[in-house]
Order: structure tokens, then sequence, then C-alpha cells
């Protein structure tokens, strides 16, 4: 498990920037000082204040493991 700062992608940052608006709707206090009112709006700036980070955990890879001859197919 590492703390990032910076993103490996643009999904990565919507999808801290919508936890951390989730976390600010629910009460969280702005990390910055901002004109906004808006919990979406104020989650981008502090993003972009370098004031958000998060944890990326490396979970090892696990295939299902199938036994028989086929998958069973269920009908509707």
């Amino acid at each position: 498990m590492t703390i990032e700062t910076g993103f490996d992608s643009n999904y990565r940052k919507v999808m801290v920037a919508a936890r951390r608006a989730r976390q600010l709707q629910s009460g969280s206090r702005a990390l910055i000082s901002t004109q906004s009112t808006k919990p979406c709006r104020i989650a981008q700036e502090e993003i972009t204040a370098g004031k958000i980070s998060y944890e990326k955990i490396e979970a090892p890879i696990v295939k299902p493991l199938i036994e028989g001859p086929a998958v069973p197919i269920l009908l509707s």
C-alpha cells in the first residue's frame, strides 16, 4: 500500500474527487478557502492545491477456480 499524490489516470482523479465531494456533503470541512459552495468544485480545487492524496492498495490477482468441463448457464 502506498500513498499517492499524483494521478495515473483521469478516471482515478475523478473517482477521488467524487469520494471527497461525498465527504464534503456529509459535513467534512474544506481543506482550502474557496469562493465555491459546490462540493464537487471544492474537491477539485483541493486536488489542484495538492491537499488530497489516496492510498493505492496492491491486491493480488486471483483467478477463479473452475471445476468440471463447462460453466453452467442459467436460463430464466
